[in-house]
Formats: C-alpha cells, sequence, structure tokens
C-alpha cells in the first residue's frame, strides 16, 4: 500500500492518503470565540480546502468523528451539516469532550478515492 502524507504542519500532516482512503487530521475553526454554527462552517469548508488539494471534494467524505464540548449546543451545528453535504452526508458519530482548547468543536474524517 502506498502511503503519502501532505499539508505538513509541526504536529501533523493535515492529510495521509493510505491506499483509496484519504484521512483528514482533527480541524478546529480559525476564530474560535463564534459560536458553533459558524465554527462547523468554516471547519467543513477547511476540511474541503485539504481535501481539493490531493484533488476530492466534499462527497467523497465517507465518515467523520466530531468532538464537541456541549452535545446540547449541537443543535446549532446540525442543520450547518446537512446543508453542507446535502444528499451526500457520510456517517458521523458526535462525542462529547471535556476541553478542546477553547474551541466548541473538531472535526477529524475520512474520505475515499473509490
Amino acid at each position: 500500500m502506498t502511503i503519502k502524507r501532505h499539508i505538513k504542519t509541526p504536529i501533523q500532516n493535515r492529510v495521509v492518503e493510505a491506499g483509496n482512503l484519504v484521512f483528514v487530521g482533527g480541524c478546529i475553526a480559525d476564530d474560535i470565540t463564534q459560536s458553533m454554527g459558524p465554527q462547523t462552517q468554516n471547519i467543513l469548508t477547511k476540511i474541503e480546502g485539504y481535501l481539493g488539494e490531493v484533488g476530492l471534494d466534499r462527497k467523497a467524505i465517507v465518515a467523520a468523528t466530531i468532538f464537541v464540548t456541549d452535545l446540547p449546543g449541537k443543535k446549532e451545528m446540525d442543520p450547518v451539516w446537512t446543508s453542507f453535504f446535502g444528499d451526500a452526508l457520510p456517517t458521523r458519530a458526535t462525542v462529547g469532550v471535556a476541553d478542546l482548547g477553547g474551541a466548541l468543536i473538531e472535526i477529524v474524517c475520512t474520505a475515499s478515492r473509490g
């Protein structure tokens, strides 16, 4: 299996391709002072940009794990999520966590080339 790493940061490669799978590391919003809806929109836009670097788009995302610091607050995230993906909704799990360094939400996802 061929492994390719893209968009290196000091602590991770934002995108790693392993065979037909493309993994996008945890993303938080650029402005963590916003509420969960705008943070979600910013993160999803960033993820789509990272996937664009390897020739994919949002429709290639097959699974996501979403970490939130306020599970009831995810009601603000859900409409942003469904609007962004339309009919190409990936599977997802939403996990409540105690802290994300001030952010309200972090998203990790897997895309497929196949």
